[in-house]
């Protein structure tokens, strides 16, 4: 097994319900530790940048309002195959598709507003810890 590190945002919709410390602890029960961490709120310009993957689709402008609505929580989670072990305890992107016992099933609103945001390759998951931490924010 690898120790990996992935990258994990608490939505809007998770911070304005005061989840941080719910869905924190489901990722360190599952044995994943934080090893940065930080709150901000999201300019509408890092978000469009942020999410430009998704800039084609339909739901990129709504996407984008949704992430600029509210703080977030941006954290890098480390640990065994922490990729496949964080998407895991996310649940599927449609809560309504959801496992039981998962961070979406338990926490998200709707589709949208699903409480959390994970990498989904050790690529992406480089690229998208670089876009908000420099080397030194995180400390294993």
């Amino acid at each position: 097994m690898a120790i990996e590190q992935t990258f994990s945002i608490l939505k809007p919709d998770a911070t304005r319900r005061n989840l941080t410390g719910k869905i924190n602890a489901k990722f360190e029960e599952a044995g994943l530790r934080i090893v940065a961490q930080k709150r901000i709120w999201m300019s509408r310009q890092h978000a469009k940048t942020f999410y430009a993957v998704h800039a084609a689709r339909p739901f990129y402008n709504d996407l984008v309002d949704f992430m600029v609505s509210g703080p977030v929580v941006v954290q890098v989670l480390e640990g065994e195959n922490a990729i496949a072990l964080n998407r895991e305890i996310m649940g599927a992107t449609n809560p309504a598709n959801a496992a039981p016992g998962t961070i979406r099933k338990e926490f998200a609103e709707s589709i949208e507003a699903n409480s959390v945001h994970g990498s989904d390759s050790a690529e992406n998951a480089a690229v998208e810890i670089a876009y908000f931490f420099a080397g030194l924010d995180i400390v294993g």
